[in-house]
């Protein structure tokens, strides 16, 4: 039906002949003369029909915004006066002298262009026609694009692209599963895959060696910006490389990606350990770009008569931090400083302690803070000092448990960064290492920080003796205070396996119950290998600048994981719960 796309006519067209199809845009009547900007999935270009058309010219005074059209004519130059340099097309129209209406559109609900400012469920409702939308047209392209360039690379590699399986068995993989029943086996589940990690696991004891895919991934969690029930992973596994050669391998994928499609230059990443993260900026995914950092100050206050600092500072789990913002006192109002109190509430502070150094050489009287009187002269010294604060300086003060001042100034120093716009670069990439095998939840019980296949960088014995004190062999890749992917050499022992399922309080019936599959394969010669899985929703929101996932998937879901367009998820009728050996137990809300 169509000879060419719209957005792919330039200048060496001119002359040609050519049939388009695509969406009226814009239509104008300019004293007798119809201009049609006619819009594909590659652009826009402009058709002029003249009354010399004669009963397609009619047609043409008929069509209206969304129309489809079918459009013949012959490719000219625009008069030097109408040329267009906001147009890939802009050098370039078609005078038409054919055309058919394909089918008429009403008129849309929003306006489908830049200037769009409708709420994101009504766009989300009405999905197909923001698809049309250039900026969504654009992200979807470029996501196209990125895949492809991946599996070049991972090809290139010598990976194989194989899939597995939708349906399986729930694992625990720190979310909820999304449970299938099954109508074949009575009381029984499916569960919808959180990742493809024991599948991945197995497929190298099966000696393919290295493997990749582009899988869906399913998890029942609440949402945010840069997460969805369903979203899709990079999925990568290796036999016989360490750490070393898994993470170069995948820094030269990501830095290659960045190269080719933005003509961007990464660098090396740097490397920091889990520790140092949290310590100076209180996330195991900081964002570098930010010079900000946490400074430790819980020595300084372990004898000052202000328990909200006392307390925290001898508590062994107690942290009290601060963070400098140089020159803050002329950046920020008293109401900013009071609503990034509130903000820090957020995250389990009491409060948001600050002093403002308006005389840095006079300790009794140039510091501005209600709690400047319950700290000694030398301590407030101490601070500046170690601080390094200067004169016009604000700073921030965090004392809680590690956990509350590490998230909430983490938090703040990230808000701060966006607000004073300090960013130092556009791109900051980063290795963050040397994780903790386990973190302590609050009843007392362990957890993996990563997954319970991911190796320790000891032995099973050393492991059992001293699991909090453990390592683990993982690593992850942060990109501008996002986690772009992580990953680890995992277990390929069965003690060792056995002996973090322990850790974990899964004794042997429920390792064999939930997990034997696995724990026999590792006895038929499992090789070492480790593998990481990258978020490509996440991936492609950074490469294009938008601020949300649901901005780079085609058809994503709401806050409350519902589709809007669809109206999922939906009832079922009676029959086929029956078939399920389902019966539902309504709330009383939903009864009433």
């Amino acid at each position: 039906m169509r000879s060419d796309y719209c957005g792919a006519l330039r200048s060496a067209d001119i002359g040609r002949e050519v049939t388009l199809c695509g969406w009226v845009d814009r239509r104008r009547d300019h004293g007798g003369v119809i201009f049609i900007d006619l819009r594909d999935r590659d652009g826009i270009v402009q058709v002029v029909f003249d009354p010399d058309a004669a009963e397609h010219f009619e047609q043409a005074d008929r069509v209206r915004t969304e129309y489809v059209l079918q459009v013949k004519g012959r490719v000219r130059p625009r008069s030097e006066a109408t040329v267009n340099p906001n147009m890939d097309t802009g050098e370039v129209e078609v005078y038409g002298n054919e055309l058919e209406i394909l089918n008429v559109a009403e008129t849309p609900p929003f306006q489908l262009d830049e200037h769009t400012n409708v709420g994101e469920d009504v766009r989300l409702k009405y999905r197909y026609l923001d698809l049309r939308r250039d900026e969504m047209q654009r992200n979807l392209r470029f996501r196209s694009k990125l895949t492809t360039a991946i599996r070049n690379y991972l090809d290139g590699m010598g990976f194989l692209d194989i899939e597995t399986p939708i349906l399986t068995r729930a694992t625990p993989e720190g979310a909820r599963d999304y449970l299938v029943p099954s109508r074949t086996h009575d009381g029984k589940f499916f569960a919808l895959p959180q990742s493809p990690q024991l599948f991945k696991q197995l497929l190298m004891v099966s000696g393919f060696d290295r493997y990749y895919q582009i899988a869906k991934c399913f998890r029942d969690e609440d949402l945010r910006a840069d997460r969805q029930p369903e979203f899709t992973q990079i999925d990568i596994e290796t036999s016989f490389l360490d750490e070393e050669d898994i993470m170069a391998i995948t820094e030269g994928m990501v830095r290659s990606l960045f190269q080719e499609l933005l003509g961007v230059d990464l660098g090396e990443f740097p490397r920091m350990s889990h520790y140092q993260a949290m310590l100076r900026y209180g996330s195991d995914k900081p964002d570098l770009r930010i010079p900000l950092e946490l400074v430790e100050i819980k020595d300084l206050m372990t004898e000052v008569d202000f328990k909200v600092f006392s307390g925290p500072a001898n508590d062994p789990k107690g942290r009290v931090a601060a963070i400098k913002v140089t020159g803050g006192n002329d950046k920020l109002t008293r109401k900013q400083i009071d609503d990034y109190g509130k903000f820090v509430g957020i995250y389990g502070a009491k409060g948001l302690a600050y002093i403002k150094v308006n005389d840095r050489d006079d300790l009794e009287n140039g510091l501005q803070s209600p709690i400047v009187k319950f700290l000694p002269v030398e301590v407030r010294a101490a601070i500046l000092e170690r601080l390094e604060a200067q004169t016009g300086d604000l700073i921030f003060f965090g004392a809680d448990s590690h956990k509350v001042v590490s998230e909430s100034l983490g938090a703040l120093r990230c808000k701060l960064g966006e607000d004073l716009n300090l960013y130092t670069s556009e791109w900051a990439p980063l290795w963050v290492v040397a994780f903790p095998m386990f973190e302590e939840d609050d009843d007392g019980s362990l957890t993996a920080l990563h997954h319970p296949f991911t190796a320790p960088s000891c032995s099973p014995e050393e492991l059992e003796e001293n699991p909090l004190g453990a390592l683990s062999r993982a690593y992850d890749m942060v990109l501008n205070g996002t986690e772009l992917g992580g990953g680890s050499v995992r277990i390929h022992d069965q003690a060792m396996q056995q002996a973090v399922f322990r850790i974990l309080g899964i004794e042997a019936e429920e390792q064999r119950e939930k997990f034997g599959f696995l724990l026999d394969a590792l006895k038929y010669g499992a090789p070492p290998h480790g593998g990481l899985a990258f978020g490509l929703d996440r991936l492609v929101m950074l490469m294009t600048g938008s601020d949300s996932i649901r901005d780079v998937i085609a058809f994503p879901k709401t806050q409350s994981a519902a589709c809007v367009m669809t109206d999922a998820p939906g009832t079922v009728d009676s029959r086929q719960l029956r078939e399920l050996n389902i019966r539902l137990r309504l709330k009383e809300e939903q009864v009433s």
